[in-house]
């Protein structure tokens, strides 16, 4: 990414930012709400399209060539949005249809991947009526169904069980060994400094620190070197009222 600007009216939602993923990386990009990072990724991934500023993706232009470059990418953007009249396997047999995938090939994988997101018992079942875990697996599944080489995920692991997160992060983890580039945008630290092998800080448009984990986060937690970057802690003074002694009986 170089120079990517973003403004809706008078307010700036990215400033600017150049960040550089390395192929083969899992990249976690992380910031307060409202920093820019779903802005940035939604530009990154072809959604949006920037004020000024490039994305270049394995040397191709995404904005110069758009479809050719988002062939090479799956995306589960912020606010997943889906044809949720149809099944989980209708939705997913769709993602692998559109992305060109002849049939025979597209139910395999649809089965691999429903499998793969503990979803096959409810294959058959609208998405409408699925949990918001279960709607955000099935939006995973239709991201990865045509084997993309650069994943962008905002928020994958929002209201998703802590088995299923676990069984996500084995999936994402072998798919960055096997030579794919995850993007990634998460609210826990904690999970990020465990399973990213970078990270970008991004506050109000501008990325603040860049680069491996343990260099961005030093001697601290990644979540201290956060806090440190984006500032902001509140000391909770003036609610001495929550401090009081419970009644006696």
């Amino acid at each position: 990414m170089r120079g990517l600007w973003k403004a809706y009216g008078a307010k700036v939602a990215v400033a600017g930012i150049d960040l550089d993923v390395p192929a083969g990386s899992f990249y976690g990009l992380v910031g307060p709400n409202g920093a820019g990072k779903t802005t940035a990724l939604s530009m990154a991934s072809g959604l949006l399209r920037p004020d000024a500023g490039s994305v270049r993706i394995h040397g191709r232009d995404l904005w110069a060539d758009p479809l050719a470059v988002k062939a090479q990418i799956g995306v589960l953007p912020d606010g997943v949005r889906l044809f949720d009249r149809l099944t989980g396997a209708q939705l997913v047999t769709y993602a692998g249809l559109l992305q060109g995938l002849d049939r025979p090939t597209v139910t395999a994988r649809t089965g691999d991947l429903l499998a793969a997101m503990g979803l096959t018992a409810d294959a058959g079942t609208l998405v409408v009526d699925y949990s918001a875990g279960m709607t955000k697996k099935i939006a995973l599944a239709c991201a990865l169904v045509h084997a993309p080489r650069i994943l962008l995920l905002d928020e994958p692991f929002e209201a998703v069980d802590p088995v299923s997160a676990a069984n996500i992060r084995q999936i994402l983890a072998s798919y960055v060994a096997s030579g794919g580039t995850v993007i990634v945008s998460s609210h826990v630290m904690d999970l990020v400094q465990r399973m990213c092998d970078h990270v970008a800080i991004i506050s109000a448009g501008h990325v603040l620190a860049a680069g491996g984990v343990d260099e961005v986060r030093g001697d601290a937690s990644l979540e201290d070197r956060f806090v440190e970057l984006v500032g902001g802690r509140a000391s909770g003074e003036g609610l001495a009222w929550l401090h009081t002694s419970p009644a006696s009986s």
